[in-house]
């Protein structure tokens, strides 16, 4: 039995194994950061196209159910109940699996058993929602689904380790955060086109989504073997280090056993490899203001404009006369905050797939930039919601709104920029000490991958502490000036 085509495969019926490494090989171009394949080489580009689907369909599906219930939550509790109860059992279980998993788990990743058990999860949570109007056991269902969407995603990225040369890794992780990006329009809209339902069917017929996953991962992911070869980095990047990947990639034995897969001339049995808790933090401490900081203050700006900001930019409503434009999207002062949330979930999922997309990633020392920028764009729009940068008339409304819009689409594309390229960057990281033992070296590699996940969602998490007295603060102060439209939505 395959698990998701990570076993080893023998050379393919008619194939030496030599023409199989060149046949991999012919997947690569010279200053490409992704593979490319020539009209040559059809079979080359049909397994691009399907590592390159399933990765996607993974980062879709695992964060959907995300989505929809936050556009589910006026539906999901009464209405005297916090909305923010729904997104802080939406976020803390997720956050739990990426702190509890990466460094509390030893050995081997068991990919196949462990999506199968996320699937499970996932389904149980959502069922749970559907099936009990009971708020507890709601919120219970809730931490279901996000517990197996955080083991999910650290499971991707994980996943994404195993897939040799480094431009085929960096290949997957580019769509899964491409997955991840549409997963938010995707969410919305299947939630608008279901919420007519109700919720025992609506979220009911959600619970089928997650069964995609297994059916990709055994039926269309091709085998890490299949991309054995080697490739170079993109001239002018000193960060990636291409080297080439044989000495550290081992092809899991069948049936994924406990034993290690034997290299030697002579059948030697090896003691099972565990990175102890000394490994594990000397491996993330050099990552802690590379990567997990920047990625930790994006999403805590991100998600503070989006929670605690954004419900306050709200203006009168427009009329056909004066703002024929604005009053194609903008009917009641409700239709505002949903407007601003459509803007960033677009943005965001284009960014996202900068790297599907072909665009270069941004160089590693750039990488706070987009934190750095969302911490301008919070502050500017925290002053435009207590202030009113252009004025509080109708003669400005259009200048405010422009702004408004520019601003959310840029945090948008900043957020998505910061995900794809931190995640992009350390699995592209080739540091394995010459003569390591394969075993190790890659359950190094899915360790530093899968250590980085908690940063964002701890910065979601505080952002939704955060969220709700800012948001209380600048109601008060719109009020206070005159402007009252927060008071009634």
């Amino acid at each position: 039995m395959t698990y998701g085509g990570l076993e080893p495969a023998g050379p393919r019926q008619g194939v030496s194994e030599e023409g199989g490494e060149l046949e991999a090989a012919a997947l690569l171009s010279i200053g490409d950061d992704t593979p490319r394949c020539t009209q040559r080489n059809p079979e080359a580009r049909r397994l691009l196209l399907r590592l390159g689907l399933s990765f996607f369909l993974f980062g879709l599906i695992n964060n959907v159910l995300y989505v929809i219930i936050l556009s589910a939550a006026l539906d999901l509790v009464p209405p005297s109940t916090p909305k923010g109860i729904i997104a802080f059992c939406n976020i803390f279980p997720a956050l739990v699996a990426k702190l509890g998993w990466p460094y509390l788990l030893k050995g081997r990743i068991r990919y196949a058993r462990r999506l199968i058990g996320c699937t499970a999860c996932s389904v149980c949570g959502m069922m749970v929602v559907a099936l009990f109007d009971s708020l507890y056991m709601r919120l219970l269902g809730i931490c279901l689904a996000s517990f197996s969407s955080g083991l999910g995603e650290l499971t991707f990225l994980q996943l994404s380790t195993r897939y040799h040369p480094p431009s085929v890794a960096g290949h997957s992780v580019g769509y899964f955060a491409s997955g991840t990006g549409g997963a938010g329009l995707v969410g919305a809209f299947l939630w608008w086109e279901l919420r007519g339902l109700g919720v025992r069917v609506g979220v009911g017929l959600s619970a089928i989504l997650p069964f995609v996953i297994p059916l990709t991962y055994f039926l269309v992911l091709p085998r890490p073997d299949m991309f054995a070869g080697r490739t170079f980095a993109p001239e002018g990047d000193d960060d990636i280090d291409d080297a080439p990947m044989t000495a550290s990639y081992t092809p899991l034995p069948r049936g994924e056993e406990d034993t290690v897969p034997v290299t030697e001339p002579e059948a030697i049995v090896k003691a099972p490899i565990a990175l102890s808790m000394e490994d594990k933090w000397r491996l993330a401490k050099p990552m802690l203001t590379r990567y997990m900081l920047p990625l930790f203050c994006v999403y805590l700006f991100e998600y503070t404009i989006n929670q605690g900001i954004s419900p306050t930019l709200v203006y009168p409503v427009p009329s056909r006369d004066s703002h024929w434009f604005m009053s194609l999207f903008i009917h009641s002062i409700r239709d505002y905050y949903p407007l601003w949330q459509l803007i960033y979930q677009s943005t965001v999922f284009l960014s996202r797939s900068s790297i599907s997309l072909g665009l270069p990633p941004l160089p590693g020392r750039l990488l706070s930039l987009p934190a750095i920028v969302q911490g301008v764009i919070l502050s500017t729009l925290a002053y435009e919601s207590a202030v009113g940068i252009f004025g509080d008339d109708d003669a400005r409304e259009g200048w405010s709104f422009a702004f408004v819009f520019l601003l959310i689409a840029v945090e948008g594309i900043c957020g998505g920029l910061a995900y794809v390229n931190v995640f992009y960057r350390i699995n592209q990281e080739r540091h394995d000490t010459p003569g390591m033992d394969a075993e190790r070296a890659k359950q190094e590699r899915e360790f530093k991958i899968g250590s980085i996940g908690l940063a964002d969602s701890a910065g979601i998490l505080m952002a939704s502490l955060v969220a709700v007295p800012t948001e209380i603060e600048l109601c008060r102060v719109q009020v206070a000036r005159g402007k009252t439209f927060c008071q009634s939505l």
